[in-house]
């Protein structure tokens, strides 16, 4: 693809990039196992090292939010890049944890379009540049849910349409953005909604409409098995879940994208981060449009860029179109909520203690 690798080199063209040098010291990047891992090693590290010369470490880690603060605030940094949350970025970031990113370092689309209008909203800020997006939607099983497919989030709720127990997350974020909008909230009015006292009422009474039939779940593999189970008719699940266990295992869920509600995730800079310029350059590099793509072709977890999406082949080369099993691709967003980072650092603890004080009521 010469017009994207001429823009990316273009948008290089201010790091020194010593291609081919040897590097004793591997860039130190923090990320978060499994799979996700391993697509970062195909689509990011590899390449990247192929360009430079420079080693990449990807390091494992449960909390990398809680990890990184740690380094900082003892003087004690040994990561260079960190895979992070949107918000727990800009958390950081207004903390004074994170280095600063020039946004002129991230290559514009083949076309010419700015990397910042490029991007969804949120994906460029002050100390981070989105990587992925992924997304908590409604899965169910095709060969149990009977003649007619749900269709909407409307329907998750519907269970004189659609008996059967229900899957939910056990906590307030994505659990009740999807109350709202399967009370008929447009997603542009959920976060309105939610935070005056008659919104929460209203999600709360949404959430009791299903409650006796709830099956709580917690670990993101949990969902799958309680539709590979039979425990529940429908569930709420992260996409790359339930296309995982369609795509290799064969089973035949389905995503039912209206209502789904996303996040954004990327790259951060510790602050005084070992290697800075280097890491500056792996950003810069990994976040052109091409190595996105490339990215959500192994893990289905859509590219932040509308220029990457046109790119997205095969999963893992194989037959499989990925595109089609992306949160970004248009038609999976015509209904979409992306997470309101700034209400959730706000409204966290008041929320997780009055959605604690419901489970208890029984």
């Amino acid at each position: 693809m010469p017009a994207l690798r001429h823009h990316l080199c273009a948008a290089l063209a201010a790091l020194p990039l010593t291609a081919g040098a040897s590097h004793a010291e591997p860039l130190n990047v923090l990320t978060w196992g499994g799979e996700f891992t391993a697509a970062q090693q195909v689509a990011f590290a590899n390449p990247f090292t192929e360009a430079t010369g420079q080693p990449v470490r990807l390091i494992d880690v449960d909390s990398p939010t809680a990890l990184i603060k740690a380094q900082v605030l003892s003087g004690n940094v040994t990561a260079d890049v960190v895979s992070i949350g949107q918000a727990d970025a800009e958390r950081l970031c207004e903390e004074g944890l994170a280095e600063p990113i020039d946004p002129a370092l991230i290559a514009p689309a083949p076309d010419g379009t700015p990397a910042a209008q490029d991007f969804l909203p949120g994906g460029i800020s002050e100390c981070f540049v989105a990587t992925d997006v992924y997304s908590a939607v409604i899965g169910f099983d095709a060969a149990r849910i009977g003649p007619e497919a749900p269709a909407t989030i409307m329907d998750f709720f519907d269970l004189q349409k659609f008996p059967g127990r229900r899957g939910v997350l056990k906590e307030p974020r994505f659990t009740l953005e999807m109350a709202l909008m399967g009370d008929g909230v447009p997603p542009g009015q959920v976060y309105d909604l939610l935070d005056t006292p008659e919104g929460l009422d209203r999600a709360f009474a949404k959430l009791d409409s299903i409650k006796d039939q709830i099956v709580w779940w917690e670990a993101g593999a949990q969902p799958v098995q309680l539709l590979a189970d039979a425990e529940v008719a429908m569930t709420m699940s992260y996409n790359g879940r339930l296309f995982a266990a369609k795509a290799r295992d064969g089973m035949p869920f389905e995503v039912l994208w209206h209502g789904q509600v996303y996040e954004i995730e990327g790259w951060m800079i510790p602050q005084g981060a070992p290697q800075l310029q280097t890491a500056l350059e792996f950003v810069a590099f990994t976040t052109a449009p091409e190595p996105l793509a490339r990215a959500a072709e192994q893990l289905s977890y859509g590219p932040p860029r509308a220029s990457s999406q046109a790119l997205v082949g095969n999963w893992q080369d194989s037959g499989i179109p990925m595109a089609p099993h992306l949160p970004t691709v248009p038609q999976n967003l015509a209904h979409a909520l992306a997470i309101d980072v700034d209400f959730w650092a706000d409204n966290d603890v008041a929320l997780t203690e009055r959605f604690n004080t419901w489970l208890a009521a029984g």
